[in-house]
Formats: structure tokens, sequence, C-alpha cells
């Protein structure tokens, strides 16, 4: 169980291990609670598909750690069972912040909804998650 009083800096060494977010994406932890992460990346040409957009699966991998962050702090083990993603529209910023919070919390299960904007306001996608909690 991650303690719902680690700093930010200790939850973000801890997340440092999810290698694919921290170090391919550059997905960073902005805020950690009980229920409520928000994570970002400024977005580089290492993150563009073919048509020079922000590929589908960064932003996914951004919304995904952001939900991986909110659903663990304070909570057993908890991992994404089932994940859905829709993106509303193209980013335009420079940057991409994803917002996780918690809509029910249980024992075993918990339902999350990540949104992901841009730094000018865009929404561009939003998640919503069914997690499962080991006992």
């Amino acid at each position: 169980m991650l303690d719902e009083n680690m700093s930010l800096e200790e939850v973000r060494a801890f997340f440092a291990n999810d290698r694919y977010a921290t170090e391919a994406c550059g997905c960073e932890v902005l805020e950690a609670a009980h229920g409520h992460a928000v994570c970002a990346f400024d977005i580089t040409g290492i993150h563009r598909n073919a048509q020079g957009n922000v590929m589908g699966g960064a932003i996914f991998t951004l919304a995904d750690l952001a939900l991986a962050v909110a659903c663990n702090i304070g909570e057993n083990p908890t991992m994404s069972v089932s994940s859905t993603i829709e993106y509303l529209s193209v980013a335009k910023g420079t940057r991409l912040i994803a917002t996780a919070d918690a809509d029910k919390s249980g024992r075993s299960l918990g339902f999350y909804t990540v949104n992901v904007e841009d730094d000018l306001g865009i929404k561009v996608a939003r998640m919503t998650a069914t997690c499962f909690r080991r006992p």
C-alpha cells in the first residue's frame, strides 16, 4: 500500500518505475492524493503521429499513469481491468495534463475518470476505468 502521507517526491520516486510512461513518454506526477492525481508531459516530436498530432498511445499513457497514481495512494495494490478512452480533440498547446479522480473507490473495485487537456484548456480526451484491488 502506498501511504496517503507520502511526500510528492516519494510518490514520484515510486512511479519512476513506470519507465515507459516516465522515461519514454516523459510523464511527470504533479499531484498525488487518495483518489486524485495530476500528471503531465511537454509535447515533443516523439509524441506526434504521422499527421503531426499527438499520438493516441501517448495520450493513453499519460491518462493511465494518472489513473495508476490516483487508484494506488492509500489503497491496496490496484490495477486497471478495463479502460475506455474517447479522443475529443487534437491538442493545440505545448503540454498535456491528465487529471484522474475517483468516481467510487470501493474495497475491491474502484471507478475512475481521467480528463486530459492541453495547456490551452482544450479537452483532448476522457478515460473511464474500472480497477481491481488485491486483498
